[in-house]
């Protein structure tokens, strides 16, 4: 085996390519479709057949592919068959028309809320956070005395009850518990321990305990001593009047359910007597509460109960609590408590729209108690201005508002309108009207909302509020197109008046949208302006990025034309704005992202490129050593993805210049810069193909100043697989456009730079072997050596022995192939080089076959080469066979008889010897795939069929497969 005689197999490449086509075979196109269902003929006997079949073969031709799941079921689904059995029964006892099932699908859908409705909590979250105090609170508790009397197993039903309303009133008369000066995190506290002690009293199965808990907690509901702090109290307290009524609600359904689940559309009927009389307990333990409050907010959560003893019991109970909270005598606490019961009232019975529309004017008809002695005396004490009073309203009245609101027709929003007219245009009712109706039916009315809103006394609200509460529904919603002028006019008449420029910029942030959805550059360039000359005193942007930062993005939203954005006036200056550098950036990159998204077509407008340029300069500058991965991969997606959309046409130069412009201005982006070797190379190609080999000696001159570029570029990045593979891609760009010298200087690089590269590479923060892609580098550099012309100056193969050098002289990982791989690789690249014809070419260069001609001493080189390489594999295998390495030996000497088989000529005794020994000793162990083996056999048995090819019969009776071991 030590001694070998190389030889190339003589190649006719059309030939073989010919060969290796696949047969057509006829096809009637008029019967064909590749979706169309393939005809299967079922000739088989079914011996078992279902009950009632009159046969006990068949034979079927069918259409539909036979499904092998669904044969075993004889065609039919049992889940199908249960569904049609079902079916046929309901249809038969439940026919009705089609208009009665339309009525009940209507219905239904006004018993149930839609996903268009916002749910409380929602807004859960916004009303503890925005209603805060710095103030000291109080809860004061009447807890009663622990004292119960026994009673046992035989004692009456109205035993029971008198004994528990004793318990109630030994609650009212029991010992005080008062627990003073608690800061607002301590309040809340004891609230949610409240709150799990009520838990776990129901646990304890100490229900009068409970419900002592729930009552005294809905006292507090009566003070207001700490005013600003009351609608977060108000959500604290109703989160423990819900958890009380969905636990009372669920003991009463389980007493239901023991025997049979009551359905979800259950009636009063279908409810045994044994709940009802337990429901019927609960209420008459809560009618026994002597304070208004306390027995209103109860008798609410459990309103939901009502369903288990009578059919009209939520509506009737409605219509007593609405009145009941006419006796409430502060106004807040009244409006909160109309709150509470339109919320239990929608999660109930949604549908009964008039206890929430009497709800809502009762809250009208009460607005005047906010001008009284008692309420201006109360604000007085705790000194609180009324504009911040009214805004204690504000959660309570929208929330109403928007249950009456909900799927309410248009009509509903003129009687609101005409009624707070008739108030005096309340602004907080106002206010409360444009948020909750739907934003298309307050837009038509825009014009007689402005009406209204100059009406209003700006004393107690604010007018910019009702203005911007106005701009949320028409920038959702298109105005009249003959009144939208007028409505941006007056709308900004009086935000510009704004002195804040907090409350200012939270209003203008409103109706940029509208005025960008509806006008042109001009109304938006203006409005920019306005905001400039107000935020820039005193650097009050600084406090109002949030706002600035939604202003670009509504205005690129609109806005897709950049030439358009970029020519008005005051948008650069507006960007100026933003001196935070993480701010900055932000808006950067959602200007880019808009950018790339729906630039079309490439650009080349200066006022573009330009803004352009310097957006992406400042996402790049914002780059320093603390910046994650993650962040410089999305700075360098979008900065590409401009770089990308930039084009001059056929004015190459300019194009160039761009690119080195682009590499001075992103220099610490690698990606940019390995996307910008990218750009040039194909710049390169695309000069070359528009010129065509006209003004040949000017396209060369370009092409080597892109040549030049690539060359002094990749030395800067950091990434020796990025330098190779560009290395290697730029020779190509060079040898396509025949500067020899140049793809020359490239490769020559390549393989210069090959000793640097590390045995572990870092991928996604992990340490890697770098063979695998070190490999994959050779193997690509190898192809392209076959169309590489020999320099002059430099010997026969130069390039190839040099990689072959390198490879030689690497550090490789201990017990590695990858030496040997590369050599196995080589050998057909220098079986190629011998052919008189190569494989492929480049048109306009001369590769080695025209150079050398076949000339008989560098057919010698070559076969001298693939000896000296051969030699070096065997000698491999042989020290593979004395170590543990067997399993690699077969491998290697297997990869070594394919090449032997595919590029030598085994005409040749060595050689063919050489052969059958690889062979043996990849199968002597038993560790080469059987099948593989076998297909390979099988090949070799096919070629040696051919008459050129013949000689391969005798090897292949010396190949035999052995049993694995």
């Amino acid at each position: 085996m030590a001694s070998v005689q190389w030889h190339s197999r003589c190649r006719k490449y059309e030939y073989e390519k010919q060969m290796c086509r696949l047969e057509a075979s006829p096809l009637d196109i008029s019967d064909y479709h590749p979706l169309k269902a393939i005809t299967v003929t079922d000739s088989k006997s079914r011996r078992s057949v279902r009950k009632g079949s009159t046969s006990s073969t068949s034979s079927s031709s069918s259409s539909v592919a036979l499904d092998p799941l669904s044969s075993l079921l004889d065609g039919t689904d049992p889940l199908s068959l249960f569904a049609a059995a079902s079916e046929v029964p309901t249809i038969i006892s439940h026919s009705v028309s089609a208009g009665e099932l339309g009525r009940k699908r209507q219905d239904k859908e006004e018993e149930e809320v839609g996903s268009d409705f916002e749910p409380w909590s929602c807004k859960r979250g916004e009303i503890l956070s925005r209603f805060t105090t710095t103030e000291k609170l109080s809860i004061n508790l009447f807890m009663g005395s622990d004292k119960s009397k026994a009673s046992s197993p035989s004692s009456a039903v109205s035993e029971k009850v008198r004994t528990r309303l004793e318990e109630l009133d030994d609650l009212e008369e029991g010992s005080q518990r008062e627990l003073l000066n608690l800061s607002q995190q301590d309040y809340v506290n004891r609230i949610e321990e409240l709150n799990q002690s009520l838990k776990e009293a129901w646990g304890s199965d100490q229900k009068v305990k409970a419900l002592k808990i729930v009552i005294q907690c809905s006292k507090l509901l009566s003070d207001t001593s700490v005013i600003q702090f009351y609608p977060s109290k108000f959500v604290l307290i109703t989160d423990i009047l819900d958890t009380f009524g969905g636990l009372v609600y669920d003991r009463i359904w389980s007493m239901c359910a023991e025997h049979h689940p009551l359905p979800d559309s259950f009636s009063a009927d279908d409810v045994n007597d044994t709940a009802k009389e337990t429901c019927l307990n609960w209420f008459f333990k809560i009618a026994s509460i002597r304070e208004l409050i306390s027995r209103l907010y109860v008798e609410a959560a459990l309103l939901k109960c009502n369903r288990f003893l009578t059919k009209t019991g939520i509506q009737e109970t409605l219509q007593r609590l609405t009145a009941m909270i006419r006796g409430i005598g502060d106004p807040l606490v009244a409006v909160y408590a109309r709150a509470y019961l339109c919320r239990v009232g929608m999660e109930v019975a949604p549908h009964l729209k008039d206890s929430l529309n009497k709800n809502f004017f009762d809250l009208l008809a009460s607005f005047r108690q906010i001008h009284g002695d008692s309420v201006q005396n109360q604000l007085a004490l705790q000194r609180v201005e009324i504009p911040v009073y009214l805004t204690l309203y504000s959660p309570a009245i929208h929330w109403i508002l928007q249950c009456v609101a909900y799927r309410a027709p248009e009509v509903l929003l003129t009687e609101m309108m005409e009624r707070c007219k008739k108030l005096g245009n309340n602004a907080l009712l106002l206010n409360s009207v444009m948020w909750a109706f739907r934003a298309e039916f307050v837009a038509t009315r825009a014009t007689d909302f402005i009406g209204m809103i100059k009406d209003c006394d700006e004393a107690g609200f604010p007018k910019h509020l009702l203005f911007a509460s106005l701009g949320r529904s028409v920038s959702c919603a298109d105005p009249p197109e003959s009144e939208r002028l007028s409505v941006l006019n007056e709308a900004w008449k009086v935000i510009t008046k704004v002195r804040s420029p907090r409350d200012y910029m939270s209003c203008a942030e409103i109706w940029v949208e509208f005025t960008c959805r509806n006008f042109s550059k001009r109304e938006v360039n203006t409005v920019l302006a306005d905001i400039i000359k107000h935020m820039t005193p005193d650097r009050a942007f600084e406090d109002a990025y949030p706002q600035l930062e939604s202003v670009i993005k509504k205005i690129v939203t609109y806005f897709h034309d950049f030439s358009v954005l970029f020519s008005m006036e005051k948008f650069l200056p507006f960007l100026d704005m933003f001196q935070k550098d993480s701010v900055r950036v932000e808006v950067c990159k959602c200007i880019m992202e808009v950018f790339i998204k729906h630039q079309q077509e490439p650009t080349r407008d200066p006022v573009i490129l330009n803004a352009l340029l310097h957006i992406c300069k400042t996402m790049h500058d914002s780059v320093n050593a603390l910046t994650l991965d993650d962040e410089k991969r999305a700075l360098a997606l979008l900065i590409n993805g401009f770089i990308r959309m930039v084009s001059f046409g056929r004015d190459f130069e300019q194009q160039l210049s761009f690119c080195v412009e682009a590499r001075a201005t992103f220099c610490n982006l690698e990606p940019v810069i390995v996307h910008l070797i990218h750009s040039v190379n194909q710049l390169a190609m695309d000069t070359n193909r528009v010129m065509k080999g006209s003004h040949s000696r000017k396209t060369a001159a370009f092409v080597r100043a892109c040549a030049a570029y690539s060359f002094i570029t990749i030395p800067s990045l950091t990434s020796i697989f990025s330098r190779l593979n560009l290395y290697l891609l730029s020779g190509q760009v060079t040898l396509a456009n025949q500067c020899l010298s140049q793809a020359d200087a490239f490769l020559k690089a390549a393989v210069s730079i090959l000793p640097e590269v590390p045995r572990t590479i870092s991928i996604e923060g992990k340490q890697r072997s770098s063979e695998p892609f070190l490999l994959d580098f050779i193997n690509n550099f190898l192809s392209m050596l076959l169309v590489v012309p020999d320099h002059p100056e430099q010997g026969v193969l130069y390039l190839v022995r040099g990689l072959l050098n390198m490879v030689q002289d690497y550090t490789w990982e201990d017990n590695s192939d990858a030496k040997v791989r590369v050599y196995i690789s080589a050998l057909p690249l220098l079986a190629a080089m011998s052919q008189e014809n190569y494989l492929y070419t480049i048109p306009k260069v001369d590769s080695n076959e025209t150079l050398y001609g076949g000339d008989p001493k560098f057919i010698a080189e070559i076969n001298k080469l693939c000896e000296t390489l051969i030699g070096q594999v065997l000698d491999h295998l042989k020290g593979l066979g004395r170590d543990d390495g067997v399993r690699r030996q077969g491998g290697l000497a297997f990869s070594l008889f394919g090449c032997l088989l595919a590029h030598g000529d085994v005409r040749n005794n060595k050689l063919n010897q050489l052969a059958a020994n690889l062979w043996n000793l990849s199968h002597k162990h038993g560790f080469c795939d059987t099948r593989t083996s076998v297909r390979t056999l099988e090949h070799i048995r096919q070629q040696a069929q051919q008459s050129e090819m013949s000689h391969l019969s005798d090897l292949t009776t010396r190949l035999s497969l052995q049993a694995v071991a």
